[in-house]
């Protein structure tokens, strides 16, 4: 199998012709471009950077571009989005204006200070106990880098797309669901800079049908980690309702959350408060409880700060097992405790905004 260059992709984009005869240079639009050489074929993914006022005309030319790479020996699989990498944002009384997302009533961002606090799973979890309270509720994965939700949803392959080149959500578990991971292979690596990542969501909420089976009263967006450009970008660019601040109870979480928490404040964005997860563990056969990462800081560090602490979910090996099965927990136990936990911090978010 011949191993691709930048070069070779450049070659195979510069033939594509811009839409209404305008300029397309593939060495300057061309952005973050990613090759990974794999024993059946390349998978490329690059991004279009295009005036955000032209997008939709230039939407074509994406479709061109993808299949002009597609037709380049030994490519495997191709995934090109626009992005809007050179424009100034509208701004609307000193202030980025933010966009409207037709069909969708609330919009709660999940976030984290740091990795590995289960972030993904509490939004996964939230959603579907949204759902299951008769909520009509969508699910967005923002972690452009790590998207974890086709795996913990049990979601493969890609969305249909209407007459309106609009992009239709996956359904499961009574959700309409969006990730990035839909577009690009499980195991590509998304090598982009920050406006790329502020293109690429941007995308993800003007070109998806939200609303295409009904409106939605909440959509759940899963953030990536951290206090980065995907965190900006939700906080300018979309009327959030509030974030949610994930976090374990020891110290150096709980440090990580706090910055987290002062960016969405600094950013005029309510928080609905903190919630304390692997708060503790329960042995399943002598039933001895166990704080293993201490317990209690996130209420403490809520308390301190004036925000609601929402509650706590305890550390079990049944969250791993059902989340790595694509099946969440509140649906394959909705009477257990965890799954009560998690009732419980939907309704107090639910009427913080509801």
């Amino acid at each position: 199998m011949p191993q691709l260059t930048e070069q070779s992709i450049l070659d195979a984009l510069r033939h594509i012709k811009a839409p209404h005869g305008a300029d397309f240079d593939a060495s300057g639009m061309i952005e973050g471009l990613s090759i990974k050489n794999t024993p059946a074929g390349a998978q490329i993914s690059f991004a279009i950077a295009v005036d955000p006022h032209k997008a939709e005309a230039f939407e074509p030319l994406c479709e061109a571009a993808e299949e002009a790479v597609r037709r380049v020996p030994g490519v495997a699989s191709v995934s090109a989005v626009l992005t809007a990498h050179k424009a100034a944002p509208q701004m609307r009384g000193g202030k980025p204006e933010k966009m409207a997302v037709p069909g969708v009533r609330h919009i709660i961002a999940v976030a984290s200070g740091k990795g590995g606090v289960g972030k993904s799973t509490t939004a996964v979890n939230l959603a579907v106990t949204w759902a299951r309270q008769g909520h009509k509720t969508g699910l967005l994965d923002a972690d452009i880098y790590g998207p974890s939700i086709p795996r913990m949803m049990n979601l493969k392959g890609k969305p249909e797309v209407d007459d309106d080149k609009k992009i239709i959500p996956m359904q499961r578990y009574g959700l309409a669901v969006m990730s990035m991971g839909f577009l690009i292979p499980e195991d590509a690596p998304m090598i982009w800079r920050g406006p790329m990542v502020h293109g690429a969501l941007t995308q993800l909420f003007r070109d998806v049908k939200w609303n295409a089976h009904h409106d939605l009263d909440v959509l759940v967006v899963d953030l990536p980690p951290g206090t980065g450009d995907a965190q900006l970008t939700m906080a300018q660019s979309v009327p959030l309702a509030g974030a949610v601040i994930v976090s374990t109870p020891q110290d150096i979480a709980l440090l990580d959350a706090r910055k987290g928490l002062a960016m969405f404040k600094r950013v005029d964005v309510p928080v609905l408060g903190l919630i304390e997860n692997m708060s503790y563990f329960l042995c399943p056969h002598c039933g001895e409880r166990s704080e293993i990462f201490s317990h209690g800081g996130a209420r403490r560090e809520a308390e301190k700060l004036g925000v609601p602490f929402l509650g706590e979910i305890p550390l079990d090996g049944a969250v791993r097992e059902t989340s790595d099965a694509g099946e969440p927990i509140v649906r394959t136990e909705p009477k257990g405790t965890i799954a009560k936990a998690y009732g419980d911090i939907a309704e107090k978010i639910w009427g913080q905004i509801g």
